[in-house]
């Protein structure tokens, strides 16, 4: 129904809904063992109907305003998405978070993705602090973090424990004065 492009490589952010089940399905399936190796996003989603259920569980806390999720598609294809979590409109505070099968990697297509997110949830939503969290192994998206301006605020040690192992979970944020700060500033280097 609508997307928004994010560069001249063919990448866009759309509405991921229960009735791309059977295209989230066959993404996951290409993706799942990179996808899966700190989250396990989509894990459940082994067949359409549990593909179904995965998107309609976000579609779900979308309707309840306290999640949602955004599929990045490259040249037509689902590679991956972002998504809001833990969306706390009342407390101006929540979490992002993304995921990618490897076809989707190395084009910047996450942080292209979240620029757009922030921007959302700081300006059409009034949200102050926005929060990533992630296994402290997981360094693509650790450097997403970074590349956003997030600041890393603190490190959970062995607090997560995932496939027999307890990762550490490294916490970074940006606040809603300090990305309309860099976003000036990088608007300003532009002209």
């Amino acid at each position: 129904m609508y997307a928004i492009s994010l560069g001249d490589d063919g990448a866009e952010l759309r509405p991921l809904e229960p009735w791309h089940a059977e295209e989230f399905l066959a993404h996951l399936e290409r993706g799942r063992e990179f996808i899966n190796q700190y989250v396990p996003f989509g894990s459940k989603a082994v067949d359409v109907d549990s593909a179904r259920e995965t998107l309609q569980r976000y579609a779900d806390m979308r309707a309840a305003d306290t999640a949602s999720l955004h599929g990045l598609w490259l040249e037509g294809k689902l590679v991956g998405g972002v998504l809001f979590l833990n969306f706390d409109a009342e407390n101006a505070n929540c979490e992002v978070g993304c995921w990618l099968e490897p076809a989707g990697t190395g084009r910047g297509l996450v942080t292209r993705a979240m620029r757009v997110l922030i921007d959302f949830a700081i300006e059409g939503r009034g949200i102050h602090r926005v929060e990533w969290i992630a296994a402290a192994g997981n360094t693509p998206s650790l450097d997403v973090a970074r590349r956003l301006g997030m600041t890393r605020e603190g490190v959970r040690r062995e607090s997560y424990p995932y496939r027999g192992v307890r990762h550490d979970l490294e916490v970074w944020s940006i606040l809603a004065p300090d990305w309309r700060e860099a976003r000036a500033r990088a608007a300003h280097k532009d002209h």
